[in-house]
């Protein structure tokens, strides 16, 4: 059933909106909230405090460009009266409408957390629309990408939420990190339709990988399918699919999804982000991410600054940045949680004008190969798109620590112009396309710089390269017009594990000296900071955030200490005509000579941006 025409949607926004303030589209949104609670069935009274003074009290907190709320979560329960879905048999009255209503008149956009492939009270209503496993057994939590669910349920909901209620879009969650192998009849009967083989039932049998392919391309099109069946209808209707074509789906954009997001992990947060952050930054998308508010173990809240210093690490990469707190049982909120966020938010603005948008100036580039992700299989082989980067993660880690200004790519948006970087790290993959090896060392021989890390792909490149290896040793030589080098060792998980990790991180900075001698920046301090180069606005800027702590083993901070005396050697061609430290917008005293200009930080708090005009 056709639920709202588009024309009756859009007069009920402009009823809703009766102050005219414009709503930010996400690409224009720098600052949002996020609350979920995953109603389920022994939930009472939702809605019964959700009072239009609770949705403004949150706005004039923390002033957010948009505000995300609990609409359907991983049990499958509707948080609000849905005629088309399942409600939770706790709602009372109509608490969408009061968000609704309070955050358009207040010119702030309503988005929906909305739990996709994963729906429970779905499987339990319609077993028959499951994803079934190589045991024949269905999943009593997952819907099948091949199934019906999408047309009867997804896609409808979908459309009320766009139509009925007039939220600006939905973050849909549990879908790519939810979806697994599917041996449903249609998809074994399509597997077998299109190949012309039987599905595989593990990785040691043929055509496993064209397995999880196929299974693969089901997600992506029934992500293509929703999103367009909705947007026929609702065009304005944004649609992100939680950690889609980000290190978690490592693979270009091949779905219309309007915006990038993903929620890094509770623990470790500033480690995540560093790698969500890097890699989701050149998908050539709008893109944030969310921090959580709290760590599971307890359920306890993070200090403000705590949640300030993850806010940094993703605002220093040109994203929007948003955290999540957990709404109450009936889907009001604990108001005094959000002070937190409120603090975040006014360390954010400060630096919106200068963070915002910002695009890397290429520097060090290391693979996140999309090659390397879909050969892997995972301890539960069944898992399609598993939080994997390999040993990416430890090297990058490693790289950053040495301060470089490093970005994380896949084979996509690499091989447009390799060039740009001045160098190409490659680290432990378990494979690689010997095309994508080739388009390297061609790369390397035009010029570039290439380093090699691992015992198998220093083999492989080896080969092909005509260099010969020299045992276990570290080594750079020429090859054509440029460089590589190689690191036939296994370090990127003990440095991502803190084993040795000063020894590696001194051999590290002495074989990427050789290859990349000149960086456009070159930090010096005593204590840890990631340094981005970028620009916005057409200004060259030098991203600066204090990393000091324990980020792996320390669950909790309520202080960071300041990083004191950095000295800074920046590569201009010209003199400056001022350098500026944002968002103070204090000049910093600086010498210039021969294409240097040399400058001090004296404290680095937090976070800071160090503009060149």
């Amino acid at each position: 059933m056709r639920l709202f025409p588009a024309l009756l949607a859009a007069a009920l926004l402009l009823c809703l909106d009766t102050s005219g303030q414009e709503r930010l589209r996400r690409d224009q949104s720098f600052l949002g909230v996020h609350m979920d609670f995953h109603a389920g069935a022994t939930n009472k009274d939702i809605g019964a405090n959700t009072t239009p003074e609770m949705v403004q009290t949150i706005i004039d907190k923390i002033h957010p460009d948009y505000i995300q709320i609990d609409c359907k979560g991983h049990p499958g329960y509707s948080s609000y009266p849905t005629e088309v879905g399942n409600p939770a048999p706790g709602v009372t009255g109509d608490p969408l409408k009061v968000w609704r209503e309070v955050t358009a008149r207040n010119g702030v956009a309503l988005y929906m957390h909305y739990s996709g492939v994963w729906d429970s009270r779905a499987l339990e209503l319609h077993p028959e629309w499951a994803a079934i496993d190589k045991d024949g057994k269905r999943s009593e939590n997952m819907t099948s990408v091949f199934g019906p669910y999408v047309d009867s349920l997804l896609i409808p909901q979908l459309k009320e939420l766009a139509g009925k209620y007039g939220v600006d879009g939905a973050w849909v969650d549990g879908e790519c990190w939810a979806t697994s192998a599917d041996y449903s009849e249609k998809a074994v009967r399509l597997f077998r339709e299109q190949t012309g083989h039987d599905a595989p039932r593990s990785p040691q049998e043929p055509f496993w990988y064209e397995w999880k392919q196929f299974n693969r391309e089901g997600f992506r099109s029934y992500l293509r399918h929703y999103i367009s069946a909705v947007r026929s209808e609702y065009p304005d209707f944004q649609i992100c699919s939680n950690w889609a074509f980000t290190h978690h789906m490592s693979e270009p954009v091949s779905a219309p999804v309007n915006f990038i997001s993903g929620d890094y992990s509770p623990s470790n947060s500033v480690n995540s982000a560093r790698v969500a952050a890097r890699y989701i930054s050149l998908q050539g998308m709008p893109w944030d991410l969310m921090a959580w508010s709290f760590v599971r173990e307890g359920h306890i809240q993070k200090s403000s600054v705590q949640l300030i210093r993850e806010a940094a690490v993703t605002l220093s990469q040109g994203g929007g940045f948003q955290a999540y707190y957990t709404q109450n049982g009936d889907g009001s909120v604990n108001l005094d949680k959000l002070e937190s966020m409120a603090e975040v938010a006014v360390f954010a603005r400060a630096r919106q004008r200068f963070c915002h948008h910002s695009s890397a100036v290429p520097q060090v580039a290391v693979l996140a190969s999309t090659f390397d992700y879909q050969h892997y299989d995972p301890s539960s082989p069944q898992d399609l798109y598993p939080n994997h980067v390999g040993r990416a993660e430890g090297m990058l880690e490693c790289l950053l620590d040495c301060r470089y200004s490093v970005d994380l790519a896949g084979e996509a948006a690499l091989s447009p112009d390799m060039s740009r970087f001045p160098l190409v790290v490659v680290p432990e993959c378990d494979t690689l396309s010997t095309v994508f090896r080739d388009e390297l060392l061609d790369y390397a021989r035009k010029g570039g710089s290439l380093l090699i890390a691992g015992k198998g792909m220093s083999r492989f490149f080896s080969e092909a390269s005509g260099v010969s290896l020299k045992g276990e040793r570290w080594f750079t030589q020429n090859l054509g017009k440029g460089k590589v080098g190689f690191i036939p060792a296994s370090i990127a998980d003990d440095y991502e594990q803190g084993k040795d990790a000063a020894s590696i991180r001194s051999k590290v900075e002495k074989i990427t000296g050789e290859l990349f001698p000149d960086p456009l920046v070159k930090v010096s301090c005593k204590a840890r900071v990631d340094v981005s180069v970028r620009k916005h606005d057409g200004r060259l800027q030098v991203h600066l955030v204090n990393l000091s702590g324990d980020h792996r083993n320390t669950l909790l901070m309520d202080s960071i200490p300041p990083v004191k005396d950095i000295e800074i050697l920046l590569r201009v061609r010209a003199k400056p005509s001022r350098i500026l430290r944002q968002p103070e917008g204090k000049p910093l005293p600086f010498k210039y000579k021969d294409g240097m200009a040399i400058f001090r930080v004296p404290s680095l708090e937090i976070y800071d941006i160090i503009e060149v005009e």
